[in-house]
């Protein structure tokens, strides 16, 4: 490794580019490829040239070190021994000057190449009607070079050393610094076949580098280029014409299509044939909503920010209690027109069956057109669209009473009466001084879509929870994080819900396989253990075992139950034994398809054994669900197996490098893995079938 005569190469110029954060800002200051500005060199110029004010020489054991009479056969010959050894010292070169025999027509008989820091850059003029970039130039005046020139010996053209000068008047970089440098780094084309690759199964670009790491069996960080040169690369794909992706899509929906005749999509033209909108669904997604459709999150909050299109996803949960994929529309504009196509397409994807809740955000055009498609289905927004927007309504406001107003909002969402809420969000308006707030008005104004108890007797499935809220906004998040070119984005939200399906398929076997243990000993609890999921179940037991501290009392019409500590109050219970009828007061079957604690209580006074069939609804029940493995046949290829494995293997990145102990155990597990794949002989039909494939 070369040595540096000047001290300026201390341990604490080396620590300074270890961190990643450093490294971008050498990269700033060394990353001036695109500047190509003349440099004044002298012709005869040779080895024993220094110039006075060179103040930093190289002394290098170098065995590559060029020489005056070196030969070459091509002048790009000698670039790549110059550019290797200038690699060992600390620095790149760039081609400079080229000069030909006695002016132009004669061929190219002299070429120049410089050390990257050769030359300087002239002071730009100040333009106010063009924006400047204040970005720092490597440029230093440094004099290192290497002259070739051209010689024709007994007919055979050569190149050789006519001129060399290795002093620089500036530090050298050593080899963990050195590889920062533009010229250093480049992504393959290898490499870009799998960014894009990755791109499209939604894994941010931190992912990528790791498990591109993980693959090359390399160090964090010692891959031959950046996160900043793979989102360059990202940005690029980006950089396409808006018609030519329109009929890339089409063209994409149409090959699915081909290949699924169970997918379905629409769109919809302007007056010029431009493409305004398009909608689309996958065979799984139409089963799943045909079982779990009853309550529906439509999200219109996301981009593509790419094309800056409004981008709408509908989902909701299955048996399980995890987030099921239903449909996706990309619009032009956010107008009750766009909302009222995209509505009416999803419906046409459905079979003409509406939700009986759909959740939105707080968007008035949707909300009408909710109205005007889906009349007989109950409009509500979102809990988590809402409270996500509390800190930038409240915490200025609010102060250090933030976190005890936020409390009391909490309450009051939960409260079971709507007269208690009214009186409460009166008081609350009061105490904190929120008379003159327009959020305030607005939330209340808007109560009856969003308040527990103007809602308890509608359809929502649970997903008014946090825990729902959480895994949905994660769903959607993996397939918005690596956005690409728009015919891919359908590829991707594909992967996405295969993924899903898959890793639901195993969370569904892990649920399926613990041991539920009965708590209670009642018959219903043993039959509804045999029936519902056991996510399903977990919830009635709940209520189970909180029925055993109700009492009830028959009433002229029906019953009255109350917590057995309380001498008022309680819950009517309505119950008709022959009919198999039975409803309460709190609204929680309908709410969420799980029987109360009151309505329970009453069932086990009434020497009911089993739970009425019509009480353990058929979303909740133990059914297969459509999955990756049910739809093979329609999504058999190859490389969507592929796509299908590289989800698999993102997510595994991501929990993996939480911690340095998980980090360790995949690392060890993925070796042992690698190793058994390999031991797997491949057949030559095999090749000869995954070769037809792709």
């Amino acid at each position: 490794m070369a040595h540096l005569s000047d001290s300026v190469c201390s341990e604490q110029y080396l620590d300074k580019f270890i961190m990643s954060e450093e490294a971008e800002q050498m990269m700033v200051l060394y990353g001036d490829p695109s500047d190509q500005r003349s440099l004044s060199l002298d012709d005869t110029s040779s080895t024993e040239e220094s110039p006075d004010q060179t103040r930093l020489s190289l002394e290098t054991t170098n065995d590559a070190v060029p020489y005056i009479g070196q030969r070459f056969p091509t002048h790009d010959a000698a670039y790549e021994v110059y550019a290797e050894f200038a690699k060992g010292c600390g620095f790149s070169i760039r081609r400079h000057r080229t000069e030909g025999k006695d002016g132009v027509g004669k061929g190219l008989t002299r070429r120049y190449f410089v050390c990257h820091r050769a030359g300087n850059t002239p002071v730009k003029a100040a333009n106010d009607n063009k924006p400047q970039r204040n970005r720092k130039s490597s440029r230093c005046g440094c004099q290192a070079y290497m002259r070739i020139s051209k010689t024709t010996d007994l007919g055979v053209p050569e190149w050789r050393v006519t001129g060399f000068m290795n002093h620089h008047n500036h530090e050298l970089l050593e080899p963990n610094q050195v590889r920062f440098l533009p010229a250093y780094r480049n992504i393959s084309d290898a490499h870009k076949s799998r960014i894009l690759m990755f791109a499209k199964t939604g894994i941010s670009v931190q992912q990528m580098m790791r498990l591109m790491e993980l693959e090359k069996g390399v160090e964090p960080g010692f891959l031959p280029f950046t996160e900043k040169d793979v989102r360059n690369l990202l940005q690029s794909f980006r950089k396409v014409d808006p018609e030519d992706e329109s009929i890339d899509l089409l063209r994409m929906c149409r090959n699915i299509k081909e290949k699924d005749p169970n997918f379905k999509y629409d769109f919809s033209l302007d007056s010029n044939n431009r493409l305004e909108n398009i909608a689309w669904s996958y065979a799984s997604s139409i089963q799943s909503y045909d079982i779990f459709g009853d309550a529906v999150v439509f999200d219109t909050t996301h981009r593509l920010t790419a094309f800056d299109m409004p981008l709408g996803i509908c989902v909701g949960v299955n048996n399980y209690g995890m987030p099921c994929f239903f449909g996706c529309v990309l619009l032009r504009e956010e107008t009750l027109r766009s909302y009222s196509w995209a509505l009416k397409a999803f419906l046409a994807f459905m079979n003409g069956k509406a939700p009986q809740t759909v959740l939105t955000d707080q968007n008035m055009c949707l909300k009408e057109a909710i109205n005007l498609e889906m009349p007989t289905t109950k409009h509500a927004l979102c809990i988590w669209l809402i409270v996500a927007k509390f800190p930038s309504w409240f915490n200025a406001v609010l102060g250090e009473r933030y976190n005890k107003w936020k409390a009391e909002f909490n309450r009051l969402y939960n409260v079971e009466s709507v007269e208690d809420f009214e009186l409460g969000w009166r008081d609350m308006v009061n105490s904190f001084g929120l008379h003159t707030n327009r959020h305030i008005a607005s939330l209340f104004a808007l109560r009856s879509l969003w308040a527990l108890p103007y809602l308890r007797s509608h359809t929502f499935a649970g997903m008014t929870t946090a825990g729902h809220s959480k895994s949905i906004n994660a769903f959607i998040q993996r397939f918005l994080s690596a956005q690409t070119r728009l015919a891919h984005f359908v590829e991707q939200v594909a992967v996405t819900v295969d993924f899903k399906d898959q890793t639901g398929e195993q969370q569904t076997m892990q649920q399926n396989l613990q041991n539920i243990c009965l708590k209670t000993g009642a018959p219903m609890e043993a039959h509804a253990a045999t029936v519902l999921t056991p996510f399903a179940f977990s919830k009635l037991q709940e209520q189970l075992v909180l029925a055993a501290h109700y009492a009830s009392f028959q009433m002229e019409d029906g019953f009255l139950v109350r917590h057995h500590t309380k001498l008022e109050g309680g819950r009517k219970v309505y119950w008709v034994p022959r009919e198999g009828i039975i409803s309460c007061s709190c609204h929680q079957f309908e709410f969420s398809g799980i029987l109360c604690r009151h309505a329970l209580r009453v069932l086990s006074t009434g020497n009911c054994f089993q739970i009425p069939e019509r009480y353990l609804p058929h979303r909740w029940r133990r059914i297969s669900t459509p999955s990756t493995k049910a739809l093979q046949n329609t999504h058999n290829g190859h490389m969507e197996r592929v796509q299908l494995l590289q989800s698999m293997v993102s997510t595994l990145v991501t929990e993996s490098a939480k911690s340095r102990e998980r980090l360790d155990i995949a690392t060890e597990n993925i070796s042992i893995l690698l190793s058994r794949i390999r031991e797997q002989p491949i057949c030559s039909q095999s090749v000869r079938e995954l070769s037809s494939n792709l």
